[in-house]
């Protein structure tokens, strides 16, 4: 237990001191800073005022005036009803005294709308709130027109609830983006901080550090102490992220914009710690797999090859967990939240959408378990012949030959 504990103090002080790990954490945390301030940022570059300016000419007065009416919607424009010609218009744009316009022209057989932009190139069309408000203004405006009862026009234009509901017994529940972003944040954390162990082994080997470890304790104490003590800096490098994240919405951003985008209400106490231990789990299985990808290796620039198998099987874990999101009631989610390599992404967020049960968390984290277990075996057995090497890569026929002899 000493030699594993001093492993670990070892390992947690040559990462802090890494310069790249410090510079990379400082970037990560000045970026979440700077996107928790880009709304803060273009209200300053724009200034308060960020409603769009939109002209609107009806010249042929074919609203009767009922267009002044729009000022007193919240439509995001700042709208001014006057008489311009189409050239007039042009030089208002061009001295950005206005952003678009609208010229409604009386034809023969309709009304003709016409939207003015200064550039079309990324436009889809023109914006479906104005026609849409366009249109129900004339319409009413016509309707007032007949004269009928406020019975007949309600009979005519009925309020219609709209509701969305799904045939299936389970519902998902939670903000999607919220789940998205954390199932990001949590793969970056695993993934990174487990290649990391990898990256940690090739070096002491070059530098030789490894004779003096392999010397003192055993390979199975190293293995541990550098799994564990990159581990436990990596849980304190997302803590810090995830810290950072939280206290920069809270400063920097609208109390109505956190409500509609980070919507946290499904953030519990029992999905924080389940969220820790599946980090942890995770992060154990992909690092003893990096430990032995590490011990196969004699040389820095070897360590992408090295590691491409276990990068591969990585991603595949992110993306059947990340797909499977968009249908979160389908067998191939509970498949991906109880799959060992992607279990760790998939699972945390099957709870906060209120999907797993406690026995399929209990049977997820079993199955990771055991596959844990059976890795750092393996792992542990390969690393003990293997870290001494410094010939050239070793290939899987050579590893499986090793595993044997061993």
């Amino acid at each position: 237990m000493k030699d594993l504990m001093v492993v670990i103090k070892f390992t947690m002080k040559e990462m802090l001191k890494r310069k790249s790990f410090i510079i990379s954490t400082l970037i990560i945390l000045l970026l979440i800073v700077l996107g928790f301030n880009v709304p803060n940022i273009l209200k300053a570059i724009e200034g308060e005022d960020t409603q769009e300016k939109l002209l609107i000419v009806d010249s042929s007065n074919i609203f009767e005036g009922t267009l002044e009416t729009l000022n007193n919607m919240d439509l995001g424009y700042e709208i001014k009803i006057e008489n311009a010609t189409f050239e007039e218009i042009k030089e208002k744009i061009e001295n950005e005294e206005i952003e678009s316009a609208i010229i409604i022209e009386q034809q023969e057989q309709n009304i003709k709308i016409r939207y003015i932009v200064e550039n079309t190139t990324m436009m889809e069309g023109v914006p479906e709130e104005l026609v849409n408000i366009i249109n129900n203004l004339y319409t009413n405006l016509q309707i007032g027109k007949l004269g009928l009862t406020p019975e007949q026009i309600q009979s005519i234009t009925p309020n219609f609830e709209f509701s969305l509901e799904q045939t299936e017994e389970e519902k998902a529940n939670g903000n999607v983006f919220v789940i998205m972003l954390l199932s990001l944040v949590l793969f970056y954390a695993i993934y990174f901080c487990a290649y990391q162990v990898s990256s940690s082994i090739t070096t002491e080997k070059t530098s030789r550090i490894m004779e003096t470890l392999v010397t003192s304790t055993s390979p199975r104490t190293i293995v541990l102490g550098k799994t564990i003590g990159i581990g436990i800096v990596g849980l304190i490098q997302l803590l810090v992220i995830v810290g950072t994240a939280l206290i920069s919405a809270k400063a920097f951003l609208e109390p109505e914009l956190i409500e509609a985008v980070l919507d946290l209400s499904n953030i519990t106490p029992y999905l924080g710690i389940v969220t820790v231990l599946y980090f942890i789990l995770g992060y154990l299985a992909y690092a003893l797999l990096y430990a032995l990808t590490g011990s196969t290796i004699s040389k820095p620039e070897d360590i992408q090859s090295a590691n491409a198998p276990v990068a591969i099987l990585a991603v595949i874990g992110f993306y059947l967990s990340y797909f499977t999101m968009m249908n979160p009631t389908s067998e191939l989610n509970l498949f991906a939240s109880m799959f060992p390599i992607s279990s760790p992404f998939c699972m945390p967020f099957r709870i906060m959408m209120g999907l797993a049960s406690i026995t399929d968390v209990i049977i997820s984290i079993f199955i990771l378990i055991v596959t844990i277990f059976v890795i750092s075996k393996i792992a542990i057995k390969i690393y003990s012949s293997a870290i001494l090497n410094y010939g050239t890569k070793m290939s899987f026929r050579d590893i499986l030959k090793m595993y044997k002899d061993k």
